[in-house]
């Protein structure tokens, strides 16, 4: 590139930047409010937030990039075009291949970047977030345990706490296990901690009294202990494991889906939609430049704005990318609609090109050099 299509490309990568940026803080808004409410009410450490916080960005990231790419080129082009700069190279004989070449580079760079998170980064991020979702549910974690309110562990599992200090000691602690309706059992402690190993959490009990009902007998037996362990372990669902999301799944997988997976249709139209949308998605960084770049550099310039063209490109812009959206939602029910997650940023890409080249032979010469004055003629 020249020095004049390096100076936009410049532009254009740092308005992406801060359009990133900018969504990315956005949605980061909306994403963390759960993740707030863990730490302030349930009392997770700060460290597990910021890690959570940190692996819902490639989940969505490979929306934002594309979307963030067209603000930029909106942006940057329109702006250069009501400061009269696009004009004035216009005039030097820039034609306009030679000013959609700098947006052209860069969606080929964003459309890499998508690729390397849709195949690579994004199901690793979005499996770690389960895992540790369904980690933390599983072991019956104490950041799940309110104070001074019966909680529910499990089936007729119930603890309470009167408080928990900075260390995770809950304080006052009052277990009640009603699985076996015949012999419930009421655990009392001065101090309880939880551990989590190898072999599943459990509650340990300092300074108690362990009380059994026998309900055929009305006997009372008590147990007075220093310490006593209550293993959450069988409070867990052993019955069948979960079935992780097509999201969750690596690249390989969704290519060689597991034997076992053979007879359940359902799941492997999941598969295929989610191999396919991961790698069609990417190519609407190209679809969505060649849409701004036709509505910009498209017809006469005009130094007081180009408003209609700017609201225009948003507007089919939103309207692709709500296509995009339910087509992937169908393809996973009906597995012949895959074809039309190529097909739909091929259809936009066309006819966008076709505009922006045909705009390029009214002002290229019989050289391939821009006509001298096209740009000054057009100007207003």
């Amino acid at each position: 590139m020249n020095r004049l299509q390096r100076y936009l490309f410049r532009n254009l990568l740092i308005a992406t930047l801060y359009s990133t940026a900018g969504l990315t803080l956005t949605i980061w808004l909306s994403q963390s409010l759960r993740l707030i409410e863990m730490v302030v009410e349930a009392g997770a450490p700060m460290r597990m937030f910021l890690w959570l916080l940190v692996l819902t960005v490639p989940t969505f990231l490979g929306i934002v990039l594309p979307l963030a790419l067209v603000g930029a080129i909106l942006f940057t082009y329109n702006r250069l075009s009501s400061d009269s700069e696009l004009n004035v190279m216009r005039a030097a004989g820039v034609g306009p291949f030679a000013l959609a070449q700098p947006a052209i580079v860069l969606a080929f760079g964003v459309m890499v970047i998508v690729y390397v998170l849709n195949l690579w980064i994004t199901p690793a991020a979005h499996q770690e977030l389960v895992r540790m979702e369904y980690a933390v549910r599983s072991d019956y974690s104490q950041l799940f345990l309110r104070e001074g309110v019966f909680n529910e562990v499990g089936d007729r599992f119930n603890v309470f706490l009167r408080e928990r200090d900075s260390d995770g000691n809950m304080h006052n602690v009052v277990i009640h296990d009603g699985r076996t309706p015949e012999k419930p059992v009421t655990i009392l402690g001065e101090r309880a901690v939880m551990l989590t190993g190898t072999d599943g959490a459990r509650f340990v009990v300092y300074n108690g009294n362990r009380q059994e009902l026998d309900r055929k007998t009305n006997r009372l037996s008590q147990l007075f202990f220093e310490r006593y362990a209550v293993d959450l372990k069988v409070l867990t669902s052993s019955g069948g494991e979960r079935w992780p999301d097509a999201r969750e799944r690596s690249t390989d997988e969704l290519l060689n889906p597991p034997p076992q997976l053979a007879g359940n249709d359902k799941v492997l139209r999941d598969l295929t939609a989610e191999l396919h949308h991961r790698l069609s998605s990417p190519l609407l960084a190209l679809a969505y430049t060649m849409v701004s770049l036709a509505a910009l550099l498209s017809g006469e310039f005009n130094r007081r704005g180009q408003t209609r063209r700017v609201t225009a490109a948003v507007l089919i812009v939103m309207g692709i990318q709500s296509a995009v959206l339910g087509l992937s939602s169908l393809a996973a029910k009906a597995n012949v609609l895959v074809p039309l997650l190529y097909i739909l940023p091929i259809l936009v890409l066309v006819p966008a090109a076709w505009v922006l080249g045909r705009n390029l032979s009214r002002n290229l010469d019989r050289d391939g050099r821009a006509a001298p004055g096209a740009g000054a003629s057009a100007a207003r």
